[in-house]
């Protein structure tokens, strides 16, 4: 079979034609004139590794919205997340804070209430606060179903329209939805229907298709340390009710009820490429043919288990076309801010919650210090953005959180660990932080740069010099003169420019 490159692909015939868009609302009609604020699009998907994006000539993952971005904006090529695990990351997100104040520390866990988030700041500051998809702040809510059978009397889930629990996290409007895994097991617990705002939807379609998806989940995730990313096949779902294609449009209904001249910020949670490795027929085409043929990914480095080359190819595949999909509302959304005359006064931010092991180490998803599971894309672009640059500056997540409090005038916590980008996007800087923390569970994390200290690790001390080591493979042991130093960062715990 040949092995269609990166570089090939954008050389040849195939770089050319961008999928169109399916249908979606009618947009507004332009603003007469901008607000003084900007509007803030924030694209940010679920499980996206660092690497594989357009920056990487050796993944043959095409994201040509995500190219033309770039062009307009700032690429940072140091990005990483607070926590990287779906909940806990989120929830460092929206307060703004390092993973030891963030309120959640596992899955299981709900994002506190009392706390202000900086989406409740932005709407006191005269924002509509606007979200959609799965903004994975109510996990705990979701066990609760799971481990104990709903009464009657009790709120259900998310609820079916997706709005329980979002005023308080302080959103305008927000349409939420329970992800791929926890929405199918929500739905087949007793009693069995849709208890959230994405199979309320599948389940009013004639014939419904609520129990055909979540069935479909459950066999996917049986057994859920390996068939997760194992099963390939296709999703039995059409184009129109595929997950993120369903979160994107709710994405633009949020913003078609935006009046024109009203500043606004939308975060639209992709489900992908979290697995399930479920695409569409669609979505297969343009991977394993007729449409076109990609396949000239590279196998996990350092894998030893039960999966031969052709598998891997068929996984990677799939993970690339749940981020070129991405990529495709990337270019639907750009196309909508023209529609309404509000590109030019809009940052538009990609970035993911954390990223995906893919089988390197024989390890799959998150949870993990290394920078497959940590580190994530981050491209931003609009106004007060210099165009067409890259930096290698450290960025964490919760830098967004400062930097979204600051163009949009709100209230800044004076303890906040985020810390305003717009110096570096501005391109009057090329230096953010002087080290980066982050951390899960028993484990924690310090990067100045170059190395890279890792504590609590499966009983573990780990330290290595990424600039000679990208991959992590090498411990340079408990001698190392830069390891004094990283650990007095650890200690201090805090996220502060050195």
């Amino acid at each position: 079979m040949s092995r269609t490159t990166r570089r090939e692909f954008l050389t040849g015939s195939l770089a050319t034609g961008v999928l169109s868009a399916t249908a979606g609302c009618r947009p507004q009609e332009p603003a007469a004139e901008p607000p003084s604020r900007p509007n803030i699009l924030f694209l940010f998907s679920d499980q996206h590794r660092w690497d594989w994006t357009p920056a990487n000539p050796d993944i043959p993952v095409p994201m040509p919205h995500l190219e033309a971005l770039a062009a307009r904006g700032l690429t940072v090529e140091r990005a990483y997340c607070a926590a990287p695990v779906c909940g806990p990351s989120r929830a460092c997100l929206a307060f703004g804070r390092e993973y030891d104040d963030c309120g959640v520390p596992t899955n299981r866990v709900s994002l506190p209430l009392d706390r202000e988030t900086f989406y409740g700041r932005l709407r006191d500051a005269g924002y509509h606060s606007l979200g959609c998809g799965k903004l994975d702040l109510a996990a705990g809510a979701l066990y609760a179903i799971i481990e104990k059978p709903v009464q009657s009397d009790q709120p259900v889930g998310l609820g079916l329209d997706g709005r329980r629990f979002t005023e308080q996290w302080g959103f305008t409007d927000a349409i939420n939805n329970a992800g791929k895994g926890a929405g199918a097991l929500i739905y087949l617990t007793d009693p069995v229907g849709p208890k959230d705002s994405y199979y309320a939807y599948l389940e009013g379609l004639d014939p419904a298709q609520g129990r055909l998806c979540a069935e479909d989940m459950v066999e996917r995730r049986s057994p859920e340390t390996v068939q997760q990313w194992g099963k390939t096949h296709l999703s039995p779902l059409g184009e129109a009710a595929y997950l993120d294609n369903w979160i994107g449009d709710n994405g633009m209904s949020l913003l078609d009820g935006v009046p024109g001249g009203e500043p606004w910020f939308l975060i639209v949670n992709f489900a992908g490429p979290h697995p399930p490795m479920d695409i569409t027929p669609r979505m297969e085409r343009l991977y394993r043919g007729p449409d076109r043929m990609i396949d000239g990914f590279p196998q996990p480095r350092g894998y030893d288990g039960p999966w031969d080359a052709d598998h891997h190819i068929r996984i990677r595949q799939n993970y690339a076309a749940m981020i070129e999909n991405i990529d495709r509302w990337i270019g639907r959304f750009v196309e909508r801010l023209e529609e309404r005359g509000e590109l030019d006064n809009t940052i538009i931010v990609y970035s993911s919650d954390h990223g995906e092991m893919l089988g390197d180490r024989s390890r799959w998803g998150k949870q993990l210090p290394f920078d497959a599971s940590s580190r994530v894309p981050l491209v931003i672009a609009g106004p007060g953005v210099a165009p067409g640059r890259s930096t290698d500056a450290m960025v964490s997540l919760i830098d967004l959180t400062a930097t979204f409090l600051d163009v949009g005038e709100a209230a800044t916590p004076e303890d906040m660990d985020g810390i305003s980008l717009r110096p570096l996007l501005a391109g009057e800087t090329d230096r953010h932080r002087g080290y980066m923390l982050s951390g899960l569970y028993e484990w924690r994390m310090v990067y100045d740069g170059r190395y890279k200290l890792i504590t609590g690790f499966e009983g573990k001390e780990l330290l290595y010099d990424l600039e000679n080591d990208p991959w992590e493979e090498v411990d340079l042991g408990p001698d190392h003169p830069r390891r004094s130093e990283l650990e007095a960062m650890l200690r201090a715990g805090s996220y502060r420019v050195v």
